[in-house]
């Protein structure tokens, strides 16, 4: 999502939007009104692109659960009836409409005043009164019958079960009715009394007083105003069957439709009109989230809709559209079906769902406006939260904001909330993991969470800040591994940075013979190690081959076997370490030089124009003194090279003996050479004020340049030629603007071609243009010459190809889509410092060994690898991750476990040849129920989207997306099958450590490189996909599931408790921040109160807060001064700076904002998290069936 670029409106706000409907919010008293739009009817296909003026990314009350757990590792879900595929449904004889007329809301009121109203066959609620709706309408054939007998009525109930108990008032949800006025607590469906279950239908269908005056308007959120509103009889007592088990489709349900909807079947009939507060519904919404529009992943074998799972709760009762004939593209309710009988009481009781009308599945009209419920939470009412009114309905009190009339005996709701929730299980880790540290001693124990904040103590194993592992206990063959398919893999970030109050790793010296290996495998010298003969001799832990101990190295054993100095060696102690490499680990057997950064910067026009070139010039001129140094004290001795180019290169000559700089210019850029050895590579403290000299001239020599053609081949080939001259690695800083077009080699040419997103041929968007990119990077790499690329650019500048360099020698690529130097200069010169002063090792080799029975066969990140096993990167920064995959190729044992140690040697940037050693044990288990309680979710997601990006190169999209989405349906089924306790296959049953797989593959599926909105381009996409091929598992937890906090109180040290990505969560009085990783985004509720706003924006008032600002102003208050706190804190956590982006609710940035709540229906077509794992449950029946 480019968030640079204002988001195409084809139409102003406040229009009407084709296809969206738009939620309505109440004028500035606070709360949320009852009244909505007009409901246009299922609608019969799903819109994908950005809508203008309505977000889709509306997410609906998500399902019930059945709490009791069914084993210690499962969490069920209760997803409807176990029974199957439902029986085709005959045909009722009520029906309204003709084959393919969409309901535009309840059918014109000059019928029904003429005449009583045919109620319809499945007791939906209908209610009478004056009704216009605006716009056009669709001819309706005979609409309207005369009442039905009590023997018809009994008839039409024979194709229905209705619950064998009583309806139980104490239920979730349920509120004893009102005689005569509308219900005042939040969900509309009341209890009815028993006998309301066989009452005879309405006698008269006339209302029993004058319908009420309509509600004044209200003013709408980015949507058209209300068309007028329906009237109801306020006599009446409201519906108790708000939601009728399904849709009387007149139409033979898909043949495609495996689902029976969720728990009961119970009916329950008023005996009278039913009458619900005066509603309208969205004027045209998108399908229900909670049914069959699902646009993520196909359906592995079935094409049809998938229906709801979870019983939703009764809120928002509607008039329900009648019966259409033939099932549309996608349901906006359950799809056809005949009712299915009830589980039985046991079962009932055991899901701890009373029977009754709550737990029938969501009808058509609760899309579109549905407002967020109390405190922008699912489920259960909360507290009142400070600012935040609460919802409001008409005829109803204000809730939660001050004293309220107490309800009559308030009922519980049925819990949306218990589908499962990220933030739940982010808090329960903090609370059960933070206090004590994270002692790494004990084999295969799974560490804290990533979101949760732990000191680790290093006794044997590496930190889980350098591997986290996608499993801690491991198969014992492959063929249960392949059962499972859970992938077996660990991600390693070798130089991480390590917290204040942890120790970093130790270096040691074994002299010059070099560290202490194994004969056989070379493995170095661990705690894995059996010291045997009395310490003569030692046992390899991975190998089994025993090697003598050098003289030098020789210790007794205590009585244990352990050698008396363990514990003063870090080898044999610590799961992390360093050796000093000796000359046979250098390159030509030859100690390196210290490494040397060279600044290439663009000086074409739309490089000075943009001001970035000034900006760079400017930074670098205090940037020198910040150059990367082991020892804080000490000067660093990295040198530093200075190169401006357009269509030819101009090499400087900074020597410090020069009055000023001397400029060399190479044309014959076809091939490229060094015009000068002596004075380009430099000493920053010897150069300085030449070099300071050059950097204020350079802007003023082009500012006034008209070349608007640039060259990148070349430039990447002088910066190699200069370190092969001068004998060392290094590192280049590309600053570039635009597609190199200017006769040279690695010429590009403009390829970029919408028409092919979405086709077998998108792949190739992804792939470079030509080979010339792929062989420098292989020069680079034997060089150690790593690249790192900032991009500036205004339109194409085909990053999948210019990003192959970086990408293949370890660098990164940083990209500020249309540049702007006040606005994105922060940004810019924040990552610029970063990447200049981090920490990193240069010409790096990387290997893998594994004990016995495994071994590494995959491996993913910015690398370059020339032979199987050893991964190459010219430049390794302390950010920079490579996920390995591991596989079967003999049996493991449970009593050994198995092992992995991580090596690479690397140059530090003192010149140091270095051996870093990570070492992990894991444990082998031959019962897949241990496998899934050592299972950690966040690491499995990280390897699944690296490999699914990676795939992207030669496979399309959809098979990538499919794929996903198989894998992990299987590896739910094989826990289902295997592990969990017997029950109703209506229920999910999720392993207890990856209930959140669903919804973490949901975010993966649902992003921008493997489901691109339409405003995405393609080389948003390739940036994306590159970024994430380093990602650690941190940083992809975030940038797959952003976190979004309510700032309400921000007192003492700790942060407000996040709330879940979706739209619902959002209090119209409230403010929220929300980090994806890359950006910060501060959301302002348009009811956002005075005092808040002035504690952070300094001003009283909504409209004055200007939505361009990029930092907060820095105000002399306790809630100021602890939000800017928290956001460099943030800001501090992530290897990319955080832009800060205010969006003021209602303004067209929130569109960009919204696209990050990932928790609801995108814009592109993604699934909501409940349609997610809806499809998700049905794929898992489909595999288990």
């Amino acid at each position: 999502m480019n968030v640079n670029q204002q988001p195409p409106m084809a139409s102003p706000y406040g229009q009407p939007q084709p296809g969206y409907g738009q939620p309505s919010y109440a004028p500035l008293g606070g709360g949320y009104p009852g009244p909505y739009g007009p409901y246009s009817g299922p609608a019969t296909a799903y819109q994908p692109g950005a809508p203008q003026g309505y977000s889709t990314y509306a997410s609906f009350p998500s399902k019930a659960v059945a709490a009791n757990p069914v084993s210690d590792l499962s969490s069920p879900l209760d997803l409807g009836s176990a029974r199957g595929p439902p029986p085709v449904s005959t045909n009722h004889a009520y029906s309204q409409y003709a084959q393919g007329d969409i309901q535009n809301g309840p059918p014109p009121m000059d019928h029904s005043m003429a005449q009583p109203a045919h109620r319809p066959p499945v007791s939906q609620p209908y209610s009478q009164g004056a009704m216009n709706l605006s716009g056009p309408h669709p001819s309706y054939p005979q609409q309207y019958r005369a009442q039905p007998s009590m023997q018809q009525m009994t008839n039409q109930m024979s194709g229905m079960q209705v619950g064998s108990g009583p309806l139980t008032s104490a239920g979730p949800g349920y509120a004893p009715p009102p005689s005569s006025k509308p219900p005042i607590s939040a969900a509309y469906s009341a209890a009815a009394p028993p006998s309301y279950t066989q009452a005879p239908p309405p006698v008269s269908g006339t209302p029993s007083q004058p319908p009420s005056e309509p509600a004044a308007p209200q003013p709408y959120y980015d949507g058209p105003p209300p068309s007028q509103q329906q009237h109801f009889p306020s006599s009446a007592p409201p519906p108790s069957q708000p939601f009728p088990s399904s849709s009387p489709y007149s139409g033979p349900p898909p043949s495609s439709q495996p689902w029976a909807p969720a728990v009961s079947r119970q009916q329950s009939f008023p005996p009278g009109p039913p009458t619900p507060a005066q509603q309208t519904f969205p004027n045209s919404a998108p399908p229900p989230v909670s049914q069959a529009s699902y646009s993520g992943p196909p359906p592995s074998s079935q094409p049809g809709p998938f229906p709801p799972t979870f019983a939703p709760p009764a809120q928002y009762p509607a008039p329900q559209p009648p019966s259409q004939p033939g099932p549309p593209p996608f349901h906006s309710g359950p799809p056809p079906q005949c009712p299915m009988p009830p589980p039985s009481m046991s079962q009932q009781q055991a899901n701890h769902l009373p029977p009754g009308p709550m737990q029938q599945p969501p009808q058509p009209g609760m899309q579109g406006g549905y407002p967020p419920q109390q405190n922008g939470a699912f489920g259960q009412p909360r507290g009142p939260q400070p600012g935040y009114a609460g919802p409001q309905y008409p005829g109803q009190q204000n809730y939660g904001a001050g004293p309220a009339p107490t309800p009559a005996p308030t009922q519980k709701r049925l819990d949306p909330d218990s589908i499962p929730s990220p933030i739940q299980v982010i808090e329960d880790d903090r609370a059960n993991k933070s206090s004590e540290p994270f002692t790494t001693g004990v084999k295969g124990q799974t560490p804290p969470l990533v979101t949760t904040n732990f000191q680790v103590k290093d006794q044997g194993n590496a930190s889980p800040r350098f591997i986290r592992c996608t499993a801690y206990n491991i198969p014992c063959t492959a063929d249960m591994a392949k059962q499972s398919q859970v992938p077996l893999a660990a991600v390693i970030k070798p130089l991480a940075m390590l917290p204040p109050d942890e120790t970093r790793p130790y270096i040691v010296d074994h002299g010059e013979a070099g560290p202490i290996r194994c004969n056989r495998c070379k493995a170095y010298m661990c705690p894995y190690m059996q010291f045997i003969e009395g310490g003569r001799r030692f046992q390899c832990g991975f190998c089994s081959c025993v090697t003598d101990v050098p003289p030098h190295y020789f210790q007794h054993l205590d009585h244990t076997g352990k050698r008396v100095d363990c514990c003063d060696r870090p080898e044999l102690s610590l799961g992390s370490y360093e050796f000093v490499a000796t000359v046979d680990y250098c390159k030509n057997n030859k100690l390196p030089q210290p490494p040397s950064f060279i600044f290439f910067i663009d000086v074409s026009y739309n490089a000075v124009k943009s001001g970035m070139v000034n900006i760079v010039c400017q930074e670098l001129k205090t940037l020198l003194d910040y150059l990367p140094r082991e020892n804080p004290e000490a000067d660093s001795v990295v040198r530093v090279g200075f190169v401006t180019y357009n269509k030819v290169l101009h090499f400087y000559n900074v020597k410090s003996s020069l009055a000023q700089p001397q400029m060399m210019v190479v044309s014959d850029v076809s091939d490229m050479f060094l015009p000068l050895l002596d004075g380009f590579l430099v000493d920053v403290n010897d150069s300085r004020m030449v070099i300071e000299s050059l950097l204020d001239q350079i802007p003023e020599m082009f500012a006034d340049t008209r070349e608007t053609e640039t060259v990148f081949g070349p430039v990447i080939q002088a910066g190699l030629e200069a370190l092969k001259a001068a004998d060392c690695a290094g590192k280049l800083f590309l600053f570039h603007s635009s597609l190199p077009i200017a006769e040279a080699p690695g010429k590009l040419k403009n390829r970029e071609d919408k028409k092919l997103v979405g086709t077998d041929k998108e792949k190739s968007l992804f792939q470079p243009q030509s080979g010339f990119y792929s062989n420098l990077s292989k020069e680079c790499v034997a060089q150690g010459c790593c690249v790192d690329l900032f991009l500036f650019p205004n339109q194409y500048v085909d990053v999948a190809t210019l990003g192959v360099v970086p990408v293949s020698t370890g660098g990164s690529v940083y990209k500020y889509t249309y540049f702007q130097a006040e606005m994105d200069r922060e940004r810019f010169l924040n990552d610029l410092r970063r990447d200049v002063q981090k920490p990193m090792g240069f010409d790096a080799v990387m290997r893998v060994r594994t004990s016995t029975g495994i071994r590494a066969t995959d491996f993913f990140g910015s690398f370059f690898m020339s032979n199987t096993t050893d991964v190459e990167l010219a430049g390794l920064d302390c950010d920079k991750t490579v996920a390995v995959e591991f596989r079967h190729d003999d049996k493991l044992s449970e009593d050994t476990g198995a092992l992995m140690q991580c090596a690479v040697l690397y140059t530090s940037c003192s010149g140091q040849r270095r051996l870093r050693v990570h070492n992990m044990a894991v444990n082998c288990c031959s019962q897949l129920a241990d496998l899934y309680r050592n299972c950690e979710t966040d690491t499995i997601i990280n390897f699944f989207s690296k490999y699914a990006y990676r795939s992207l190169l030669n496979t399309p999209t959809k098979t990538v997306r499919d794929t996903l989405v198989n894998q992990c349906a299987q590896i739910l089924a094989c826990y289902r099958k295997n592990c969990a306790s017997p029950s109703s296959a209506g229920q999910l049953i999720l392993p207890e450590c990856m209930k959140l797989l669903p919804v973490y593959l949901n975010c993966v599926l649902k992003s921008d490189v493997l489901q691109p909105g339409a405003d995405v381009s393609v080389d948003d996409r390739a940036y994306l996909r590159q970024l994430l091929s380093s990602m650690d598992v941190s940083e992809s937890h975030v940038f797959f599931y952003p976190r979004l906090l309510p700032l309400v109180k921000l007192d003492g040290g700790s942060l407000p408790m996040a709330v879940r990505n979706s739209e619902e969560r959002l209090s119209k009085g409230g403010v929220y921040l929300l980090e994806t990783g890359l950006y910060l985004f501060l959301w302002v509720g348009a009811n956002a109160q005075q005092e808040l706003l002035s504690n952070i924006f300094g001003t009283p008032t909504f409209s004055q807060i200007d939505p361009n600002m990029t930092s907060l102003p820095e105000l002399d208050n306790p809630f100021s001064q602890r939000l800017r706190e928290i956001i460099d804190s943030f800001r501090s956590q992530r290897s990319r700076y955080m832009k800060l982006m205010v969006v003021k609710q209602e303004d067209k940035a929130e569109l960009i904002f919204k696209h990050f709540l990932c928790e609801d229906k995108s814009a592109c077509g993604g699934a909501s998290y409940v349609d997610f794992l809806c499809h998700m449950h049905k794929e898992i029946r489909q595999l288990l069936s």
